[in-house]
């Protein structure tokens, strides 16, 4: 396999996960195969701050969602990487994921470029809690909403738009009574600049940049391959679908990330 020869001559690689890797933990990706998006869009940043009725209808799908999410396991393709991390094949690991999932796999130092789901913090003092607190209270306060279930969506949330939301309580910080936000970066919103500054510290001291199940559609992500570029670093791209960098990748791959990985995997232990 030409992928795995390029992946194992040069180690120290900086890899990119998108929703592709957490797809076999029960966790749905954004886009079906044909890199078509398959959900309604999800709240957006400034919505969330500016209407109340928002963010009831945010935290009732959350807190449906949360049940899940609290209890997804890695799947294989966090346990590779993790295993890989550890045998020097990967230099710095950033993830578009909000799941936890390569940190409950083992991975360490891992970049979280969206954030994370199970943290919450108040957007006037700051205050940070535990996001299984804040589904105690939610649970507490809303008896009727506590036993709904939903299909999951990628980003934490359930699928149940049909059920009304205008009695729904939702927490206000303990402490000043601020709004509270989960620690993932909504649509809308920006990646944090000490966020994005220490991801491209990391690459430029990597041999390659290898992306894993990510279409790449933000620029969140897509901006990896284009510095990866212009520093003349090898670009590799593991996914299904199309992907925004298909057309200047020096190897695209359009397989399940196992497939490749699991080789990698058994290569360097």
């Amino acid at each position: 396999m030409d992928i795995l020869k390029e992946l194992v001559s040069r180690n120290n690689w900086f890899v990119l996960t998108g929703a592709g890797v957490s797809l076999d933990s029960g966790i749905p990706t954004y886009r079906d195969s044909e890199g078509n998006w398959t959900r309604s869009m999800p709240v957006e940043n400034q919505d969330f701050i500016r209407s109340s009725d928002v963010r009831r209808r945010f935290w009732a799908r959350n807190m449906v969602g949360w049940r899940f999410m609290s209890e997804a396991k890695p799947n294989q393709n966090h346990l590779h990487l993790a295993r890989i991390q550890k045998k020097g094949g990967i230099s710095c690991l950033t993830t578009q994921n909000v799941d936890g999932l390569h940190q409950k796999a083992g991975s360490t130092d891992v970049i979280d470029l969206h954030g994370r789901l199970d943290s919450v913090t108040c957007l006037s003092c700051e205050l940070k809690l535990a996001r299984q607190y804040i589904q105690n209270v939610l649970i507490e306060n809303n008896p009727h909403y506590a036993e709904i279930t939903g299909a999951i969506l990628p980003d934490g949330d359930a699928e149940i738009d049909k059920i009304p939301y205008g009695s729904f309580f939702v927490p206000d910080c303990p402490n000043c009574g601020g709004i509270l936000k989960p620690d993932a970066v909504f649509f809308g919103d920006s990646v944090p600049k000490h966020v994005v500054s220490k991801a491209i510290d990391s690459l430029k001291s990597s041999n390659g940049v290898l992306v894993v199940g990510s279409s790449l559609n933000t620029y969140s992500g897509f901006r990896f391959c284009r510095l990866a570029k212009e520093a003349r670093k090898k670009l590799i791209i593991i996914n299904k679908s199309p992907t925004r960098a298909d057309n200047i990748t020096d190897i695209k791959v359009s397989a399940d990330c196992s497939e490749v990985l699991s080789e990698w995997a058994a290569f360097i232990s």
